[in-house]
């Protein structure tokens, strides 16, 4: 939804009703996942993609029946038996997708939701998928760490998924939640699809060379907030950082201890500078951040390990450093590198082997984000 909340938004805006299509569940492998969406306007024109192009056809058609006045729906797509081409996906995989029109009527508080990532202050929304009823589909619930808006049908329902919404809102996951009719969490029949708008993860790259350039523009290309950080003024500039959200002129680890970290966290230290980058491990590896790594050779490695231990690191916090830094792609030049770093952080994120998938058997997409 993030990716298209412009476009709907400048629909609402004029007083224009969209259709929205969104990614609620997926099986097997899906080519997107749960929150991608789609929107058809009045005017006849389709943005987003909830498929890569496999089935937005027949969902533009629901679509248009959508904002004819037809009913709020739940559809699923899989593999046609006949011809995988028409309107099944060709990959193999199944997707739920609720279509909904979205209008001033139907998504009042829309306007606080996008103000709200505009501001970068994490948001998540709670919409009824399936429901006993069918006047219960579509109803949404805006659940922010220190306020609701919206109302899923009655107050007891709404403190209950509110509750649960702020846990995944807190560790940016997106997904499902079942109930009973009246928020009984061990009861069934209710389904609700939670989109978390969290903001951006952050990236924290120490060390201002070229390597950390290129990290930079991959780090953007994931969807990360990047920052650079670097004592060293002559070398720490917006001007050799164009794609960084922030320079920072200061040691990694002095700065480091004032910003905050989640699981959802990547710290990159490419300093192999003992002065710098033990320091700045020391911290990072006794937060939450989910992946760490640093940059350097096996005798650089084996080097700074023994400089945590000297001060004061434990077995287990070492054994979260991924050093030498990336997967083992081969790679020389700082593009190449900051892809094998790439890699590993999104290998800790889903789990992957990082084998070659000629050479793996099974679901492709395994697992949920951690």
């Amino acid at each position: 939804m993030r990716e298209i909340l412009a476009d709907i938004m400048a629909a609402y805006e004029a007083d224009e009703p969209v259709a929205m299509a969104t990614v609620v569940r997926t099986w097997r492998s899906a080519p997107r996942p749960a929150g991608a969406s789609m929107i058809v306007t009045q005017g006849g024109e389709a943005v987003g993609s909830v498929s890569g192009g496999c089935v937005e056809g027949a969902l533009y058609d629901v679509g248009q029946e959508v904002l004819a006045g037809g009913p709020t729906r739940l559809e699923t797509y899989g593999v046609s038996d006949d011809d995988a081409f028409a309107v099944g996906l060709t990959c193999g995989g199944i997707l739920d997708v609720f279509v909904e029109q979205v209008s001033p009527q139907t998504w009042p508080e829309l306007p606080g939701i996008v103000a709200s990532v505009e501001r970068e202050e994490p948001v998540a929304v709670a919409t009824i998928v399936r429901a006993p009823g069918e006047s219960a589909l579509g109803r949404h619930l805006v659940v922010r760490p220190d306020s609701v808006q919206g109302s899923l049908g009655t107050e007891r329902l709404d403190d209950t998924v509110s509750a649960d919404v702020r846990g995944m809102l807190e560790s940016g996951t997106t997904g499902f939640l079942r109930y009973g009719p009246e928020g009984e969490r061990l009861g069934d029949g209710l389904e609700i699809f939670v989109g978390s708008l969290a903001p951006p993860p952050r990236m924290y790259i120490f060390g201002a060379i070229d390597f950390s350039a290129a990290l930079c523009r991959v780090g953007k290309l994931l969807g990360f907030r990047v920052t650079v950080c670097d004592a060293r003024e002559i070398f720490a500039t917006p001007r050799r950082f164009p794609e960084a959200d922030e320079v920072v002129v200061d040691w990694p680890h002095r700065w480091l201890a004032g910003q905050p970290v989640d699981s959802r966290t990547a710290i990159c230290v490419l300093t192999h500078d003992p002065k710098f980058d033990v320091p700045a491990l020391q911290i990072a590896l006794r937060t939450d951040a989910g992946y760490v790594g640093a940059m350097g050779s096996r005798r650089t490695h084996e080097d700074r390990l023994e400089r945590l231990r000297e001060v004061g690191m434990t077995e287990e916090e070492l054994a979260r450093l991924r050093s030498p830094i990336g997967l083992d792609l081969g790679a020389r030049t700082p593009e190449e590198t900051a892809i094998s770093i790439a890699a590993e952080i999104v290998q800790g994120r889903w789990g992957g082997s990082g084998a070659h998938l000629a050479a793996t058997a099974g679901p492709i997409h395994p697992g949920a984000p951690r």
